[in-house]
C-alpha cells in the first residue's frame, strides 16, 4: 500500500503531519512523533509580539542611562550574547532538522509586515523544509474594510516571501467573504499551499470574576466540517498543496479530508489527548481501509469527492443547505 503525499514540493510517507502544538518543544516528544510514523513536523509557533517584546526589552535594557553616562554601554554584552527565546526556538529547529529524518516546518505567527518576519531568514537557515505563516488576525475595528484585512495578509505573505526560498503555507481562518478568490490571490502572491483551516480560541466569561478570560477548547471530529467543504470547493482549482486542520483525530477523518483534496492532514488535540503514539495506530487502520476497498494508494483517492470531481457538486453549494433541513428528523 502506497500512502505516500507530496505537501508543498515535500515527498512525505503518509498524509498525517504533526500540527504546531506544544509537543513541538523539546526533541524528546519530536521522536516519540517520529517513531510513530508522522510524516513531518509543524513546529510551535514564535509569534510577533514574542519577538518585538524581546526585541524591545533588550534594546531598552542596553540604552537605559546611556544619556547620563556613555561609557555604560561597554558594560553589557553585544545582542548576540543574549539567550532570547526566538533564538531558542532557532537552536531548537536546529537540532530537530539535523537529527531527525523527517521534514521539520517553522511556524510563524503575526499580522504586521515588520521586523519579525526576519525570523523566516533564520528557520530557513536552521534547516527547516518550509514555513507557515499563520496569519492571525481578528477584525474588531469597524473602520477596518474586507479590502484592508485581506491586504495585510498579502503584505506579510510578500514581506516572507521575500526573504527566504523555501515553500510557504499560509495557515487561513474560514472568516472571508470570498475564500476561493483570496486563495488564488495569496496563490499568485507566492504561497505554495493553504492550511485550513485557523481554529481561533473564543473567549469566555467568568461568572465570578466578571471578566473575560482567555481558554482553549480542544477539537473533536465535528470540527472538521468546515474545512472539508472549502478543501473540497478548492481541489484542483488552485496551484497550490492544500492542507487539512481542525477537528482531524480518527483515520475516518484523514480519508475523508483525502477524499475531498486535501494533501496531508494535520493532527493537534488528538496528539495532546491520546499522545504521539496515536498517529501510528491512525495510519495502520487508514491502510487497513484502504486494503479494504481496493485502493492501491492515497494518490487514488486524492479529490475523488471534491467539487469537481462528483456527479452533484450542489452538495457543496447553497442546495445541500435545504436537504440537510428537509432531511432533519425533530428529536421531540
Amino acid at each position: 500500500m502506497d500512502l505516500s503525499t507530496s505537501y508543498l514540493g515535500l515527498k512525505l510517507k503518509n498524509p498525517i503531519v504533526a500540527s504546531a502544538s506544544p509537543l513541538s518543544k523539546n526533541m524528546d516528544t519530536m521522536r516519540r512523533l517520529e517513531d510513530a510514523h508522522v510524516a513531518a513536523i509543524v513546529m510551535y509557533s514564535l509569534f510577533e509580539e514574542q519577538i518585538e517584546h524581546e526585541s524591545d526589552a533588550l534594546d531598552h535594557y542596553k540604552t537605559y542611562g546611556t544619556e547620563s553616562f556613555a561609557e555604560a554601554l561597554s558594560y553589557f554584552p553585544d545582542a548576540g550574547e543574549y539567550h532570547l527565546e526566538p533564538e531558542e526556538y532557532v537552536e531548537l529547529l536546529s537540532e530537530a532538522a539535523s537529527k531527525l529524518s523527517i521534514p521539520i516546518i517553522g511556524s510563524l505567527n503575526g499580522i504586521t509586515p515588520g521586523g519579525w518576519t526576519n525570523y523566516a531568514k533564520e528557520m530557513e537557515k536552521a534547516g527547516a523544509a518550509a514555513l507557515e505563516l499563520n496569519v492571525y488576525h481578528v477584525a474588531t475595528d469597524s473602520a477596518v474594510s474586507a479590502q484592508e484585512v485581506e491586504r495585510r495578509y498579502s503584505d506579510v505573505l510578500k514581506r516572507v516571501r521575500s526573504s527566504v526560498k523555501i515553500p510557504i503555507a499560509v495557515k487561513l481562518s474560514p472568516f472571508f467573504s470570498s475564500l476561493p478568490n483570496f486563495a488564488q490571490r495569496l496563490v499568485n502572491e507566492g504561497a505554495n499551499g493553504l492550511v485550513l483551516f485557523n481554529r481561533f480560541y473564543q473567549p469566555d466569561i467568568d461568572l465570578d470574576e466578571l471578566d473575560v478570560t482567555p481558554g482553549v477548547t480542544l477539537s473533536n471530529s465535528n470540527d472538521n466540517r468546515l474545512p472539508m467543504r472549502w478543501i473540497g470547493v478548492l481541489h484542483g482549482k488552485i496551484n497550490a498543496s492544500i492542507a487539512a486542520s481542525s477537528g482531524i483525530h480518527t483515520a475516518e477523518d484523514v480519508i475523508k479530508m483525502i477524499m475531498v483534496g486535501a494533501d496531508i492532514t494535520m493532527m493537534c488535540s488528538a496528539l495532546l489527548l491520546h499522545g504521539p503514539e496515536h498517529i501510528a495506530k491512525t495510519v495502520k487502520e487508514v491502510e487497513h481501509w484502504l486494503t479494504e476497498h481496493e485502493y492501491v494508494s492515497v494518490e487514488q483517492m486524492k479529490g475523488s469527492l471534491s467539487h469537481k470531481s462528483i456527479a452533484d457538486p450542489s452538495a457543496y453549494e447553497r442546495a445541500n443547505y435545504m436537504k440537510a433541513l428537509n432531511r432533519f428528523k425533530s428529536l421531540v
